[in-house]
């Protein structure tokens, strides 16, 4: 097995990245937005087994003070084997010199992410614009 990680979003199949998103049920994400959102991130991971990418994760950056990772993501039937902590760990050491990584965990992820060091915020705030994205992640 030929593991991978790139960085570069200008080489990577949406059509595959797509079929990752929807294999968990994050249907919305059309081939336009894919292109949008990871164009607009400074920080990337593409995961490729044997030439498939089968996850992914970006974030975006000041590369200072602040920044946020999104859309971890794992195809359904490669779950469980690790990926999604190497990317987050690849991701993590792109930051490592920013003081501040930001990121909102999908609901039932919240302890991967606490073994990588994460912990809840005190004064954490957001907004939602969708209803039940605001009635699953907002007190």
């Amino acid at each position: 097995m030929n593991i991978e990680i790139h960085t570069d979003f200008n080489n990577a199949d949406v059509d595959e990245m797509k079929e990752v998103y929807v294999s968990v049920g994050w249907k919305k994400h059309t081939n336009e937005i894919i292109q949008q959102v990871f164009e607009a991130s400074n920080v990337i991971a593409i995961l490729k087994i044997d030439g498939r990418i089968v996850g992914f994760g970006r974030g975006m950056t000041d590369g200072i003070f602040n920044a946020a990772i999104y859309d971890v993501v794992v195809h359904k039937d490669f779950q469980g084997q690790g990926i999604a902590k190497k990317i987050m760990e690849f991701l993590l050491e792109k930051l490592s010199n920013v003081s501040c990584v930001h990121l909102i965990s999908t609901t039932g992820n919240e302890r991967f992410y606490s073994k990588l060091g994460f912990k809840q915020l005190k004064t954490g705030m957001a907004r939602y614009l969708n209803q039940s994205l605001s009635d699953e992640y907002l007190e």
